[in-house]
Order: structure tokens, then sequence, then C-alpha cells
């Protein structure tokens, strides 16, 4: 997005003009619900922590001061409360009250519909994206968040790191040995 328009729209919306605020959630929704979505595995969840964040951006927006790293600013909301509701589910489920159904698939387990022309074609994309989802099960939360917001998301690094409030080096040292380990796991599995 050209950062005129941007720096536009976040004046218009710190001032509680909604129409800044209509633009700005068509622009960031299709990224950050992808993120969601990638994340937690579930349509429902994605869309409730879509909901939030802009929510939060709502609430938020007159503390955010406009540096050209309104992507990274919005990413860090949205990576919070993954992470705040990820905590909560593990609090329920330790209390033995969770709040998942048995029959209903947990974080990273649900595959993306895919629109493919041949039954096959339909059968490897489906295999594909179980590995693939699985495969990102097994990183490590951090690894697999820098994964996640750097391919998904498309943010560059810097973006990534300040999303993660961590500095730059350790966003790709972590995003390094993420896709490393992720190779191995795609590799291992497919053999």
């Amino acid at each position: 997005m050209d950062a005129v328009v941007l720096d536009d729209l976040i004046r218009r919306a710190r001032q509680r003009d909604s129409a800044a605020f209509e633009t700005l959630v068509e622009i960031y929704s299709p990224r950050l619900y992808g993120y969601f979505y990638r994340l937690t595995g579930r349509r429902e969840d994605a869309e409730d922590l879509l909901q939030e964040a802009f929510v939060r951006v709502v609430r938020m927006i007159s503390r955010y001061e406009h540096d050209n790293r309104f992507d990274a600013w919005l990413f860090r909301i949205a990576t919070n409360l993954v992470r705040d509701r990820v905590r909560r589910q593990r609090r329920s489920a330790d209390a033995g009250a969770s709040g998942a159904r048995q029959d209903e698939p947990g974080i990273l387990e649900e595959v993306a519909d895919n629109e493919v022309d041949r039954p096959d074609d339909v059968l490897e994309t489906t295999e594909q994206v179980d590995r693939l989802q699985w495969a990102l099960k097994q990183l490590p939360e951090a690894e697999r968040e820098v994964i996640l917001l750097r391919h998904f998301s498309q943010m560059s690094f810097r973006e990534v790191a300040e999303a993660m409030g961590t500095p730059l080096g350790t966003a790709l040292a972590r995003a390094h040995r993420g896709l490393a380990k992720l190779r191995r796991l795609m590799n291992e599995d497919a053999a």
C-alpha cells in the first residue's frame, strides 16, 4: 500500500472516521484472516480472532504512533490474540474443562478447501496440505509464528521482528531454523 494513502487512512482513523476504519479492514482482513487460519486451523476461530483484532485496533488506534510500521503493529496485536487464546485453551484443558470437543479439529489440523480439477490432483493437494499442516505443528511456537508471518502474511523480516517484539537477528535465526526443520520434516514424512 502506498505510504501516503496509509498515512491518510491512519490519520483519519485516529479521528474516528468510520470510512477509514472500513478501508483498513478491507485492506488487511485477507492477510490477517490467512494468518489466523493457518495458526488455528479453524475458520470459526480465524473469524473470531479477526473481529477481535479489529476491535482492538479501533480501541487502540489513538495510542498508535504512526512511524510507517502499521503492519508490524497490527500483526503484533494479532499474534498476542492468538497467544492469549492458546493460553486460555491450555488452562481450560488443564482444568479438565476443555472447550474443544473431541471430534473437532484442533490448532493447525483442518485442511483448507482446494479447487482442483481432477480427483488425483485433489488427493495429492490434500496430502501435501496435510503434510505441511502436520510439519508446521511440529515446530516450536516461535519458529512457527515467524514462518507464518513471513511467508503467509507477506511481512518483511523487520516487520516480523517488530510484530513479535524481538530483534531482527532473532527473527531471522528463528526463520532459518524453522525452515530447515520444516524441510526435514516434510522430506521425512514424504519418504
